[in-house]
């Protein structure tokens, strides 16, 4: 049985001023150890998930346990929470509070009241671990994004956090800077940190992830290794959500070798494109 680091039980969320639960009945639990995705529709409730994972919302209905003891909602708490639970938001512009690279990262360590020496220590082991150092007097407003990017995770893994928590890390970025992201949680993943990433890129969770949840309206859906979670090809369609394009080819291989005039056409293209 896998051991669980972070779980919900029977969770209902419903934002101030609506009726509609955003999180309705959700139960989830996040292995420890593993890198985790997170599909679903836009609205579905992958943020107000991270929320209140990292203790900025607290849950009207039932439990949220951190290795398995329940949140509780008291300042010195969540502090200690959110250095354990890092939550790294879409847009990194949410994130970057200071004028320079240094002090921004410096910025949750000050919080912490860290000896100084410790604190300036972390921060240059911080600079070189994630590429940072000759940006590191650089006004954040100068950055590109994929720069900001590495920064925000920075600010967060500069704390030493048990679980990373990122919502949507590759929005908005090139092919290159994805790359360069991916190398980058595989490392913060090697160290022994477990990963929960939310991404509407199917491609990217097949290759990457070890375990997959699939939410819908506020509940959990599905959950697997992703070979299990896309084979359910059905499910996937019905909530709108496909599957990687490794299974629509092999798909379409199928179909080929149960139609003979498919299956002529076929080794036509494997002549022409023998990679194919």
């Amino acid at each position: 049985m896998q051991q669980s680091l972070l779980e919900f039980e029977q969770v209902h969320y419903t934002y101030p001023g609506t009726q509609q639960s955003v999180l309705n009945n959700f139960t989830l639990n996040i292995p420890a150890k593993k890198k985790c995705a997170l599909i679903g529709q836009n609205g579905c409730g992958k943020s107000t998930l991270f929320l209140l994972a990292n203790g900025l919302y607290k849950p009207q209905k039932g439990n949220i346990k951190w290795q398995g003891q329940p949140l509780q909602y008291h300042q010195k708490y969540l502090l200690e929470l959110r250095q354990k639970v890092g939550l790294i938001f879409q847009d990194p512009e949410q994130q970057l509070v200071a004028s320079t690279v240094a002090e921004d990262i410096s910025y949750g360590l000050c919080n912490l009241g860290l000896p100084t020496a410790e604190i300036h220590k972390r921060i240059d082991d911080a600079l070189v671990e994630f590429g940072l150092t000759e940006l590191a007097q650089r006004p954040v407003h100068h950055l590109s994004l994929g720069q900001k990017k590495r920064v925000s995770i920075a600010d967060v893994m500069v704390l030493k956090p048990e679980l990373l928590l990122l919502d949507e890390p590759t929005a908005y970025l090139d092919r290159l800077h994805t790359r360069n992201l991916m190398t980058t949680l595989k490392n913060i993943h090697t160290s022994g940190t477990t990963i929960l990433m939310a991404t509407h890129d199917l491609d990217l969770v097949y290759r990457w992830a070890d375990w997959v949840f699939v939410m819908d309206q506020g509940q959990l859906m599905l959950e697997g290794t992703p070979p299990d979670v896309f084979s359910q090809g059905e499910i996937m369609e019905d909530l709108q959500l496909g599957v990687p394009l490794i299974y629509q080819i092999q798909f379409a291989q199928k179909l080929a070798e149960e139609d003979p005039i498919l299956a002529g056409f076929r080794q036509r293209i494997l002549k022409l494109f023998p990679n194919f």
